[in-house]
């Protein structure tokens, strides 16, 4: 298990300054990539997160317990052909594109959970939730069922509280300390995905 890349990004207009519905809607999910296997940059971490990254609206990101979002890279062949199917034009999604600030390589959903401790190089980390998308995550996109689709694959990658700050570089090797184990990640996704059901979210 290792950390692919390391990524940041600003909060500006999501659909442009110019749209005329949703010209105020302000995100920071367009994330790119400061620290790659190919180019290690030191990066700084502090508690709330990833020096010089914004979050938009700090009620669903960021804060204390969503400081990072993890996102592993095995989902990125699903989304580049469900995108490539559904917008009729070849997508090659790169690290970042989830809006995550960790791209990471052998760790998934099913075997992470609520309360484990993530230690990536020296930094240690705790698992709190995992991320739920909404609008803005389909205008990313360009797919109105996005949202829908993350949950319903279960490939919705997770948050950290950052326990222990400093500086990361990608490749740095991760390694897991199990909690009390009752909740996966996988296993609130599941449950999320089935209240949506029950309230005709996705239809």
């Amino acid at each position: 298990m290792r950390l692919l890349s390391i990524s940041r990004g600003k909060a500006g207009p999501l659909f442009g300054l110019n749209h005329p519905d949703y010209s105020s809607v302000a995100s920071a999910i367009h994330k790119k990539p400061v620290s790659t296997l190919s180019l290690a940059t030191p990066v700084e971490i502090k508690p709330l997160g990833i020096v010089g990254d914004e979050q938009a609206d700090l009620s669903v990101h960021g804060g204390l317990e969503k400081a990072i979002y993890v996102y592993p890279i095995e989902h990125y062949a699903f989304w580049n052909e469900l995108l490539s199917r559904e917008t009729n034009q070849i997508v090659d999604l790169q690290p970042g594109s989830m809006g995550e600030n960790f791209t990471i390589e052998g760790l998934l959903e099913d075997e992470i959970f609520v309360g484990d401790k993530m230690t990536i190089g020296d930094l240690e980390f705790t698992v709190v939730k995992l991320r739920e998308p909404c609008f803005k995550f389909n205008a990313k996109m360009k797919y109105k069922g996005a949202a829908k689709a993350m949950l319903q694959s279960g490939k919705s990658g997770w948050y950290l509280r950052v326990n222990k700050p400093g500086t990361l570089i990608a490749g740095a090797q991760i390694t897991i300390s199990p909690g009390q184990r009752i909740t996966s990640i996988a296993s609130q996704n599941k449950a999320l995905y089935q209240r949506g059901n029950q309230k005709d979210l996705w239809d």
